[in-house]
């Protein structure tokens, strides 16, 4: 059956109950269309289901390694870390090995994870290579590094290679904010006018770090194209009210980015973005340190400051 505007839509959200699932499917749910976003059925409970709704839908679908932009339902597993799922799909015939998404096969990217022996080993040439294996060992470190944010909403960051606190200080045409009472600020920043041109900027091993605990300012174009010119900034902004937004700056320019999912991760992605996205899920902050090569070894840089500055009034947003 071709994916058509006659596909039922399937109606549930919980893809671990395996009653619910059946009853779908007695009531004429397509077992290959049909979820959520023109998800596969098969792509979203490996992502989010269970093994046994992952066999009873194997049971019923055309292909088991059907593809939806460009990766399989495997691939959906072992990119979220559902080896549970992955090893379920492979039971009834999905191929860890089958090449896609840049060289990523499921079998591929499962060595850059926590269970790198998920699947036999196709070929020496299937393993990692130099710089992937030096990718995964760096996460494995810096992941643990920084810890656990038991509440960031509100937090945003930019990390800058190669360049030191006091050149970001320059690029940002900021003077020093002595007369302002940090702790107050971390408190009830609303009570402070300039809040949002207040940021903390810290030296740490390949740059420095520059945060607002309270705002967005560090997240934005304007910072982002002042801090990179010769260099690269990766930044994040943690919205209380929903979902973490960055951007990539290299040399002045501006690239907006998005945490991805494995629905999300474009087709065409480079391999070395599909490794990071892979690695950091998950992980923002650490996904930007990582992103500027900064090899901080605690979460310090990320929460509190050497040196608090005070921006220029500007539209930081442009």
């Amino acid at each position: 059956m071709a994916a058509t505007e006659d596909v039922r839509w399937w109606g549930i959200n919980n893809w671990t109950d395996l009653d619910l699932v059946r009853a779908e499917l007695a009531a004429g749910a397509d077992p290959n269309y049909g979820a959520f976003f023109f998800e596969k059925p098969l792509h979203a409970a490996a992502d989010r289901g269970s093994p046994e709704v992952i066999a009873e839908l194997a049971g019923l679908v055309d292909d088991v390694d059907a593809k939806r932009e460009g990766r399989t339902a495997l691939w959906t597993a072992v990119f979220e870390g559902r080896t549970d799922n992955a090893r379920a799909l492979v039971s009834v015939g999905a191929d860890p090995w089958r090449p896609m998404m840049s060289g990523w096969s499921p079998g591929r990217l499962s060595l850059a994870g926590p269970t790198p022996d998920l699947f036999p080993l196709l070929s020496p040439e299937a393993g990692l290579s130099e710089a992937e294996a030096a990718a995964v060992a760096e996460a494995g470190r810096l992941i643990p590094a920084l810890g656990e944010y038991d509440y960031y909403d509100g937090l945003s960051l930019a990390c800058v290679a190669d360049i030191s606190a006091a050149e970001a200080t320059a690029r940002l045409e900021a003077a020093p904010a002595d007369d302002v009472d940090i702790n107050a600020l971390y408190e009830a920043p609303w009570n402070n006018p300039d809040a949002d041109r207040i940021v903390g900027v810290t030296d740490v091993p390949g740059g420095c770090v520059i945060i607002q605990p309270w705002g967005h300012t560090p997240r934005t174009p304007g910072a982002a194209k002042r801090l990179s010119p010769g260099t690269v900034c990766y930044s994040m902004y943690a919205n209380p009210k929903g979902g973490i937004s960055g951007c990539v700056a290299r040399d002045g320019t501006v690239l907006a980015w998005e945490p991805h999912s494995a629905c999300t991760m474009p087709a065409d992605a480079l391999a070395e973005e599909i490794l990071a996205a892979h690695l950091y899920r998950d992980h923002p902050v650490a996904f930007c340190c990582a992103g500027a090569g900064l090899r901080l070894t605690n979460a310090g840089p990320t929460i509190r400051s050497d040196m608090w500055l005070r921006l220029p009034e500007r539209d930081w947003r442009t």
